[in-house]
């Protein structure tokens, strides 16, 4: 499981409880790190920042668990023989990859919790008989689910927490959530879903919302996803956290000036004209932590001086989109840079004479992440020495006017992933690539026609062969 879904699933069972200045969402990642430090889960794999990604249950923990929620009558079902034969006072239902034409006549009439990922049925609607008597619902997860309907009753299951239809083929929500008053969690991430009820703002104890859809799956597009329009009454929120992702309009800037308690924001579709009054409002967010800024389209230029965050939270920020020239020296990466450890980069287009990764560097000492794509830069990118102490994991993605790449002595000392794709120019080896020690992970594809006869013809495969995983 994924160390968000982990945490927000805890928060809505009522598992955790705020303590002092702490957050339910904080106190759960304490808790989440106290069983990793017990053994009792596993770390299977961390992200950019270091941070748990995704976590496993220990096999022996696990049957025991299986073994204690039979007795508490929680219990896990994946096949229909299960389902049918359980009891009716049982709690909490899980099942993976059910299949079923039929929706399930059984009733579980003090059901809590259900957990159904990769339902394939033909019913448009629920797939489980969760209906308007399950009035102790309290988790209703049903990503990659064939669902395409959500009904009307759902209004009435006023104990619901967290709703999941991420990757589900819904394409509208009913009115009736507005009286989801108790609501935590609405995960409505590339669906079909467009717009939201105006209703939504009611909803006063949302903490999370995630709602973007896939424009392009292939991603080949500047906006190859798309964020939902959100109603102006949106603000009234006072708790949201997560926001994602919500497109920019005039009353966008005003609206956030509000929103105080986002520690989330992704949001698409700026223009020029609107950029500097989102930038200012975005500045006074004392919590934020991550941020994403996509313009209206690859020529809209944005101006990043005004974007100026008081919050020393905001690590990891990723921008797509033009901007103007110097904007390598505004705020954002000569005061703020000490605090980013993830910088992702996309058609930031420079001038022929920048090199990103050597006007970046003295500014980011402690970046773990760090990807440039789909930009013009200066034709040589070098990295100095002592350039990105902390620096983890470097992508560089379709530079097609790149054609050399020095890495100085000294540079990278910790990467661990380096991944130099769809560089058509590039046609001779990095310099200095063979002293990077602490590689693990090398990909270099999709380069100039004579690049990998340049690689043989210096041995580099015995150089690299330190290296777990090598493409060339």
């Amino acid at each position: 499981m994924t160390r968000e879904s982990l945490v927000r699933l805890w928060v809505a069972e009522g598992f955790v409880c705020s303590k002092g200045n702490s957050t339910p969402e904080e106190v759960a990642e304490g808790n989440l790190t106290e069983l990793i430090y017990r053994n009792m889960l596993e770390v299977k794999e961390t992200d950019e920042l270091g941070r748990v990604s995704t976590c496993t249950m220990h096999d022996i923990v696990r049957d025991l668990a299986l073994c204690v929620a039979s007795e508490e009558q929680f219990v896990c079902a994946n096949d229909y023989a299960t389902l049918i034969h359980m009891n009716k006072d049982d709690r909490r239902l899980s099942s993976c990859g059910w299949k079923g034409n039929t929706a399930l006549k059984i009733k579980l009439p003090r059901l809590r919790t259900l957990v159904s990922v990769g339902a394939i049925s033909s019913m448009p609607a629920m797939p489980f008989s969760v209906s308007s008597e399950s009035s102790y619902l309290t988790v209703l997860e049903l990503q990659d689910s064939e669902i395409t309907e959500v009904p009307a009753w759902i209004g009435t299951l006023f104990n619901l927490r967290y709703i999941g239809l991420r990757r589900t083929k819904v394409r509208s929500l009913p009115d009736s959530v507005e009286k989801l008053s108790n609501l935590q969690t609405l995960d409505i991430k590339q669906t079909n879903i467009e717009t939201l009820p105006r209703g939504i703002a009611k909803i006063k104890n949302l903490r999370h919302l995630l709602a973007d859809r896939y424009a392009d799956e292939k991603q080949t597009e500047f906006r190859y996803f798309v964020g939902i329009q959100a109603p102006k009454e949106l603000p009234n929120i006072e708790g949201l956290q997560t926001l994602e992702t919500i497109q920019a309009n005039k009353d966008l800037a005003e609206q956030l000036e509000r929103m105080v308690q986002l520690r989330t924001l992704w949001t698409d579709n700026i223009s020029s004209a609107e950029c500097a009054n989102i930038f200012a409002a975005l500045s006074n967010m004392p919590l934020l932590s991550s941020l994403l800024l996509a313009g209206r389209d690859e020529n809209e230029a944005l101006c990043f001086e005004s974007l100026q965050p008081m919050s020393t939270h905001l690590h990891k920020l990723i921008i797509r989109g033009k901007w103007a020239k110097g904007t390598l020296d505004c705020p954002i990466f000569r005061s703020h840079g000490e605090n980013l450890k993830y910088l992702a980069l996309s058609w930031c287009h420079l001038w022929e004479d920048e090199d990103p990764l050597g006007m970046l560097a003295p500014h980011l000492p402690n970046l773990t992440y760090l990807r440039l794509n789909n930009m013009r830069s200066a034709n040589i990118l070098v990295l100095s020495a002592d350039s990105f102490p902390h620096l983890k994991s470097l992508t560089l993605k379709h530079m097609h006017n790149v054609n050399e790449l020095k890495i100085i002595d000294g540079a990278l000392p910790c990467i661990e992933g380096l991944y130099v794709v769809s560089l058509t120019k590039l046609d001779k080896v990095p310099q200095g690539i063979e002293s990077l020690g602490s590689l693990k992970k090398l990909w270099l594809l999709g380069l100039h026609g004579g690049f990998k006869t340049q690689w043989d013809k210096n041995g580099m495969q015995q150089k690299m062969v330190h290296v777990q995983e090598l493409r060339v």
